[in-house]
């Protein structure tokens, strides 16, 4: 099952990087979870990770390249498996993610730091309401406390008590 390389969103306001290093050359054998090359972001180097095992069947872009989120960057595949359907469209942006059997079929690899992108973007969607009900919340505590901050209780009058006697 041949898995494509692509370049990854490795920050959420990333929109292409720059391949600083191949960590891995062509015919190693790569396992899920090796770091293939180092992605230079908008932010930060990151490392670029393979979801895929197999053998590093082709590099697509040079170190220095710098390639739009979604571009082609490497294939990963058996040793023996046809790829050449896959490096036809080099250079190009990846389609869709499929999946795909050694009978023609596709994996696309994802960098490591996609998934907390994507938690980041859902918790940034969410915590405008979050901040909106912790607010709300927080709003009577504030307005009792301000109420009986500076206040002293009327001449002649007893301390109020607790216990409701």
């Amino acid at each position: 099952m041949a898995t494509k390389v692509v370049m990854e969103a490795l920050s959420p306001t990333m929109e292409e990087g720059r391949l600083v290093k191949w960590l891995k050359s062509e015919g190693d054998a790569v396992k899920n979870g090796d770091v293939l090359a180092e992605v230079e972001t908008d932010k930060a180097v990151m490392e670029l990770v393979a979801r895929g095992d197999g053998v590093l069947r082709k590099q697509l872009a040079a170190e220095g390249d710098s390639s739009a989120v979604g571009t082609l960057l490497g294939v990963i595949a058996a040793a023996d498996e046809n790829i050449d359907q896959l490096v036809g469209g080099a250079g190009e942006k990846a389609a869709a993610p499929s999946t795909t059997s050694a009978s023609g079929s596709l994996d696309e690899s994802r960098g490591e730091a996609s998934a907390p992108a994507q938690q980041k973007a859902a918790k940034s969607e969410a915590a405008p309401a979050q901040q909106k009900v912790a607010k709300s919340e927080a709003a009577p505590a504030q307005s009792r406390q301000g109420s009986q901050q500076g206040k002293q209780p009327p001449a002649g009058s007893a301390p109020a008590r607790d216990g409701g006697e």
